[in-house]
């Protein structure tokens, strides 16, 4: 473990600021919005001044390269398979300081709550308060997480995975933030909307860059 901790935080200091896209098994669209993350990066080093890659790469969730980011985002439709070196390694990125944000593009919930109980079999997902620092980075969302995209009429939730009082896992439930950073064309999200889903996913960014 230790041996591992020292090359996490080798890489961590290479690539200090660096967001990547989780690749995974199972079906699932796991490259889905492809405008969504280079728009993010755009707006977070504009406007919080990250100097992050404007082209972000792939990474596979059994990948070595997977330590070579301080934090990774998932997305897609459908289902997740996680192999059991996949678990292993995810797991061990977590633990060393890595952080996983995860974007609900609807179909994915059921199969990635499953996945992440073998991650983490005895955590549970916890729904993140308002009160959370995560929400007050450099933009300030007093009432939590806000809604940018409809799926079933419920209201927008964050929940999160705690390690040793670390949050490792952001999941954004019943909002699909990553629906309001593609481009505007897309989805034809107001203005004001797509605004506040790139100004969390800043502050998403923000606050797993700091922590």
């Amino acid at each position: 473990m230790k041996k591992l901790f020292i090359l996490f935080f080798i890489s961590f200091t290479i690539s200090a600021q660096e967001v990547a896209i989780l690749k995974y098994n199972g079906g699932g669209d796991w490259y889905a919005n492809p405008t969504a993350l280079p728009n993010l990066i755009d707006f977070t080093n504009k406007n919080i001044k990250t100097n992050i890659s404007k082209n972000p790469t792939s990474v596979a969730v059994g990948s070595e390269d997977l330590f070579n980011f301080p934090m990774v985002f998932m997305t897609g439709h459908g289902n997740v398979l996680f192999s059991d070196q996949e678990i292993e390694n995810l797991r061990k990125y977590l633990i060393s300081g890595g952080f996983l944000h995860i974007s609900d593009n609807y179909g994915l919930d059921t199969f990635i709550r499953r996945e992440l109980k073998k991650v983490f079999p005895t955590s549970e997902m916890q729904e993140i308060p308002s009160s959370h620092p995560i929400f007050n980075q450099t933009f300030s969302f007093p009432n939590g997480i806000p809604k940018i995209h409809e799926h079933d009429k419920k209201p927008a939730q964050a929940f999160g995975i705690f390690y040793e009082g670390r949050l490792v896992v952001f999941y954004d439930f019943e909002t699909d933030l990553s629906d309001g950073w593609e481009d505007e064309i897309i989805h034809n999200n107001p203005k004001e909307v797509r605004e506040k889903a790139l100004k969390m996913g800043a502050n998403i960014i923000e606050y797993a860059f700091r922590n």
